[in-house]
């Protein structure tokens, strides 16, 4: 049983830190700028998208956060819980980094703030920075327990310093100001975005209690109440701000006087004493925050170079190491030295990270698991979709190019970490969302009305345990092209007391045969009494829905028995409405490379057969190792004179076709003799097969007759539910 006892509740743990990192730096030192170039409605405006987008994005983290027993490591962890840990590890660095460089931001409004009163703070402006940032990580560093305890001292001053700010407004109200300042009245290069820009940070401390979510009591109860509730006071706050600043100071003041917050209120040295508390306060709750995150993420494994971030402290785990990079990231932010840039940038950063938090939880929505189920009341898959374009928009307006940027980082960090196939002991809403994808999909194909110009390989092969099966098995799936699908089955007969154990077994190497060879098929084992059984079994039941096999491919017979089962098989299928290819490869061709430098020969004999001959010598073309071989569509006739018009008609049905093949006529009396003669070394030959349930006699030994000499061949029997000319 986890101990509680030195945990953190709603109070201290959420609604303090969130506050005070929210009624910062921006507040007390910008925001008489935001208002001078925005005015009172446009300011209100900012104020009101600013909190619309941490209002959608909290109500996300509250569902989350609610479904799930939130660990270390903040937005990271409930992201890479519900998207994977591919996503949550781009997220993670970004977070991290924008937590880390947040730091930066609020010393420096405290040095900017400590400089307007004493000449020699602003002679050594990076200096007293520095100092003050090394102060603040001493602090974190010793622990975090005592920081979060003086915030109630902090979040008093800071009260005082607001109450003395709205006595001032109250008695320097001047209504002809309020009706001047009301409207927007941008200076060179700004507009209401470079505005939300600068004014956004103001708004990201929404994290702050959830990046202490390792040292919250209970977490689900206290990350939303608290968050919540931090968003409502605080934008009473902020539009209490606007409207007193815009009504008690023109806009020379509010553009050029970075501390006009001071000079409004009724007693300054309350207003100084409140920008040193909430800037360093927040300045200790993004130091506390940020290295949770990265030790979070180092736990996780799947950065090796982070590996050295995941011991904590002896006594209570504070993740010292990640304390330290911290301390350095800041100080690069230090060197920076400017509130004005470095807000743009932090205010890109928390943008994606709320928008990933918000897709996660659309993912986790729409996924439609059984697991998902929040305790949250506000929860709909339409207010996280909502937060997360709100995000990806706002970014696009602010700065299209960094927006760009930062999307693409994150791409590129995602693919990094799915190329390294980490595996994580948790699961994640993936395969839940994939598979509501897929119902729906199915749901849909089944109410869809079959056209023939929608057709698409969907392959039952089956393993046979014989030398030349692996090389079958592969050029079977190649026969899917790239987008079709290919099902490999087999049959197990058995006593039925072993029955289960056997057919565990065989799934699992019938699995590993799959990826050992990058097959890209689905397997499907079953027990019969007999192979012919089985193999009707799976020809019925395989698939779901109108997502069945339409292909069955079965490999050439070894013996009589064999020849019995392949005839019958190939009777049922047939019957069933499915179209066959029957796949023989000579004993002699076990030596040759798999694919020699011939050609794939389509030897056409009419319509009925032909056209699906011609497809799957088109679709095998589109795999990498054939893509190089020449199609060659054939046709043998008796007449000479039939031979120019068979040439217009091949070639008129491989234009109409689309599909590039060179067309050849021969004149010949003997088919088979022109077979053996032309086909010899090709890569494959594909025939027609004459249904075994018009002619069952001998039709197997007739086709091995006169295919004796051919390395690959392939015979094919269509059902008629394809077409070539769509």
């Amino acid at each position: 049983m986890e101990d509680k006892k030195n945990k953190f509740g709603t109070f201290g743990g959420v609604f303090t830190p969130c506050t005070l990192t929210i009624l910062g730096v921006i507040m007390f030192l910008r925001f008489g700028q935001v208002i001078g170039n925005s005015g009172i409605l446009h300011g209100l405006l900012i104020i009101l998208m600013a909190k619309a987008i941490t209002t959608l994005t909290t109500l996300s983290l509250a569902a989350i956060a609610t479904n799930t027993r939130v660990k270390g490591g903040g937005a990271y962890y409930i992201i890479s819980r519900s998207l994977g840990v591919e996503f949550g590890g781009a997220i993670g660095l970004v977070f991290f980094f924008s937590q880390a460089i947040s730091v930066a931001l609020y010393i420096i409004g405290f040095t900017e703030a400590l400089s307007s009163r004493y000449a020699q703070v602003a002679d050594n402006f990076l200096l007293t920075a520095s100092l003050v940032n090394f102060v603040v990580f001493v602090c974190i560093y010793i622990g975090a327990a005592w920081t979060i305890k003086i915030q109630y001292f902090i979040l008093a001053v800071l009260g005082a310093s607001i109450l003395s700010f709205v006595i001032g407004g109250v008695q320097n109200f001047d209504q002809n100001l309020m009706y001047s300042n009301f409207w927007p009245q941008y200076s060179e290069s700004h507009n209401i975005w470079t505005m939300f820009a600068l004014f956004f940070p103001a708004a990201t401390g929404i994290m702050a209690g959830a990046n202490m979510s390792g040292d919250l009591a209970t977490p689900a109860h206290s990350i939303p109440k608290g968050t919540l509730l931090s968003i409502l006071a605080t934008a009473i706050v902020y539009t209490v701000f606007a409207i007193i600043l815009g009504s008690c100071s023109d806009r020379e003041a509010l553009l050029g006087n970075s501390m006009i917050v001071s000079n409004i209120s009724f007693y300054s040295p309350l207003i100084i004493a409140g920008i040193y508390a909430a800037t360093i306060s927040s300045a200790l709750g993004s130091m506390m925050g940020a290295p949770r995150i990265l030790q979070a993420m180092a736990r996780d494994r799947f950065f090796p170079i982070l590996n050295f971030f995941i011991p904590g402290s002896k006594r209570t785990g504070e993740p010292r190491r990640a304390t330290i990079l911290t301390f350095f990231i800041a100080q690069a932010g230090i060197f920076i030295g400017d509130l004005n840039h470095i807000a743009p940038i932090i205010t890109m950063f928390f943008m994606i990270t709320y928008g990933a938090l918000n897709f996660a939880a659309f993912q986790e929505h729409i996924s439609g698991n059984p697991s998902y189920r929040p305790t949250f009341k506000v929860k709909h898959w339409s207010i996280s979709l909502a937060g997360a374009l709100l995000c990806v928009g706002t970014m696009l307006l602010i700065d299209a190019v960094w927006a760009i940027v930062a999307i693409i980082t994150m791409i590129a960090i995602y693919h990094y970490l799915a190329k390294k196939e980490i595996e994580s002991n948790w699961g994640d809403v993936k395969s839940g969302a994939a598979l509501e994808r897929v119902r729906r999909n199915l749901l849909m194909l089944e109410m869809e009305k079959y056209h023939p110009k929608n057709w698409r390989p969907a392959i039952l092969a089956f393993e046979m345990h014989r030398e030349q099966d692996l090389e079958a098995l592969t050029l079977a799936r190649g026969l899917t092209g790239k987008n079709g699908l290919f099902l490999l089955g087999q049959v197990i007969t058995t006593e039925a007391e072993d029955a289960l154990e056997k057919h565990g077994r065989a799934l699992r190497m019938l699995r590993k045969k799959i990826a050992d060879n990058a097959l890209d098929a689905f397997p499907a084992v079953t027990i019969a009494d007999n192979t012919e059984q089985g193999i009707l079994s799976l020809i019925q039941c395989c698939g779901i829905g109108a997502l069945k096999p339409n292909l069955i491919i079965f490999n050439w017979p070894q013996n009589e028995d064999e020849k019995k089962e392949v005839t019958n098989s190939i009777r049922n299928a047939i019957s069933l409405g499915k179209s066959i290819a029957l796949l023989k490869i000579s004993s002699e061709s076990q030596n040759k490379p798999v694919l020699s430098n011939g050609t794939i020969d389509v030897w056409w004999l009419g319509q009925s057969n032909g056209t699906l001959m011609l497809l799957l010598a088109h679709l095998l073309k589109s795999n990498i190792d054939w893509r190089q071989r020449k199609i060659r569509l054939i046709r043998a006739i008796k007449d000479p004179a039939g031979k120019e018009n068979t040439e217009n008609y091949l070639s008129e049905l491989t234009s109409a076709a689309r599909i590039n093949a060179e067309i050849t006529v021969f004149i010949s009396d003997d088919f088979s003799q022109c077979l053996q003669r032309e086909s010899t070394n090709a890569c494959l030959s594909i025939l027609g097969l004459p249904d075994p349930t018009l002619n069952p006699e001998n039709t197997l030994e007739k086709l091995e007759e006169i295919t004796a000499n051919i390395p690959r061949v392939l015979f094919v029997y269509s059902n008629g539910d394809m077409s070539i000319e769509v």
